[in-house]
């Protein structure tokens, strides 16, 4: 959309936000088009992929409002002479990249946010999803959004790295916010840190999927399968490791396993009735093949699944293990792929203390119907979100993000603005 036309927004907040509502507006208008490019681009189910418009386009509804509401304070001080002002001023260009799981919405998260706040921002999409990107800035500019506001720079594959790294150490660049891997993550603080930049990162998960003895079983299973299977296990807030009180297991694993073969259709993303697309590459499929090898060979035993699907190279069965341990890969990595590994455990104390066995804490769920256990356990989980009885949480007025190495920040709900705003004090004396 042309070069950055300044460090901030000239425009006023209700002028940033009846733009805003003109994205949104035109985004509903186009859904269709815009999840087709989704479906074409990743291999998501296309009734997925409209669901994400839907989500995505939300984004910009809501801080279309938020834009209105950036207030300061002012603060009563002992000095009678003197006043004291707290003002909320736009941090200036924002760098995002983001992933190419949800390719519209952790755009619109982000940059709905970032505008709102009167910053300026350079879009770096996921090298496997750059379309999405684009037909959001065609939109952005029928909005009249104006050129060098929303900016989208897409690279290949061998050029992501150094592109990444010019976005971080750009003097220019103020703010950084990034969706992706734990370890990318890392790298880009490193750079970050050259230019002391503000940063906000929401990164990798192990999310655990605790099943008490006292849980409703076909709630919970519902509940594991919305949260397992969406974009076929690739979320970085999806259930990665099952853990199952003793006295449930059986029936739990038994209707889970029942439902996985009854409700998920592998498939085209564009064929109807689809459930389950392609993995985004062949890297992907990999490692699921290899967690699954290295559980299968530590005891586990595979319930229903386990190997790649006719359909094509990038499609993956949908797959149960049981017997599963905490040293197996699929217990100690996030699999990003249709895997559901299942541990026995016997005592509240022990499943906590599994679920918070690792340097990661992004979402984690339970299911239980004692009301002391659920006060208890949604309070010792290490993480930055939990699902109570609920396997899906993400919404647009809740705050996303994570505790530990799962990231810095939050996104989305009415603190969402704040990653993207500088607290001035105005200390006003003479008076």
């Amino acid at each position: 959309m042309g070069p950055i036309c300044s460090r901030r927004q000239p425009r006023k907040e209700t002028e940033r936000s009846s733009l805003l509502r003109k994205w949104y507006d035109l985004m509903m208008q186009n859904k269709d088009d815009l999840a087709k490019i989704i479906t074409a681009e990743s291999g998501k189910p296309l009734k997925e992929a409209q669901g994400e418009i839907l989500y995505s386009a939300s984004f910009l509804e809501w801080f279309s409002e938020e834009a209105r509401r950036i207030y300061g304070d002012i603060i009563s001080t002992a000095a009678k002479e003197r006043r004291a002002l707290v003002l909320k001023q736009p941090l200036g260009v924002a760098a995002v990249i983001t992933p190419w799981n949800f390719p519209s919405a952790m755009i619109t998260r982000k940059v709905g946010a970032a505008l709102a706040a009167g910053c300026t921002v350079v879009v770096k999409p996921a090298e496997d999803t750059p379309f999405s990107a684009l037909a959001l800035a065609q939109l952005a500019n029928q909005a009249g959004i104006p050129s060098g506001v929303y900016n989208v720079v897409p690279c290949s594959r061998t050029k992501a790295r150094e592109v990444g790294e010019v976005l971080c150490t750009d003097p220019l660049v103020s703010k950084i916010s990034f969706t992706g891997s734990t370890a990318t993550g890392k790298v880009l603080l490193h750079h970050a840190a050259s230019t002391v930049k503000r940063v906000s990162m929401e990164l990798g998960g192990l999310a655990p999927f605790i099943v008490f003895d006292s849980a409703n079983v076909d709630q919970a299973v519902a509940g594991a399968m919305a949260s397992k299977f969406r974009n076929a296990g690739q979320t970085c807030v999806c259930a990665n490791r099952f853990l199952v009180q003793k006295g449930i297991h059986d029936a739990f694993v038994k209707k889970f396993a029942e439902a996985i073969q009854k409700s998920l259709r592998i498939g085209n993303g564009f064929e109807e009735g689809t459930t389950q697309g392609p993995l985004i590459n062949e890297k992907a499929v990999e490692k699921v093949e290899t967690h699954v090898r290295d559980a299968v060979s530590k005891g586990a035993t595979v319930v229903t699944g386990g190997k790649r699907h006719p359909c094509g190279r990038n499609f993956f069965e949908p797959t149960l293990l049981s017997n599963v341990t905490g040293d197996m890969l699929c217990s100690q990595e996030e699999t990003f792929g249709p895997l559901a590994p299942v541990i026995k455990f016997d005592t509240e104390e022990e499943a906590i203390a599994i679920a918070n066995a690792t340097d990661v804490g992004l979402a984690g769920y339970f299911y239980s119907q004692d009301p002391g256990q659920i006060w208890r356990v949604a309070e010792q989980l290490e993480v930055g979100m939990v699902g109570v009885n609920e396997g899906l949480i993400s919404s647009v007025e809740c705050p996303f993000g994570g505790v530990k190495q799962s990231g810095l920040g939050r996104e989305g709900s009415k603190y969402g603005i704040d990653e993207y705003l500088e607290v001035k004090y105005v200390c006003y004396g003479g008076l």
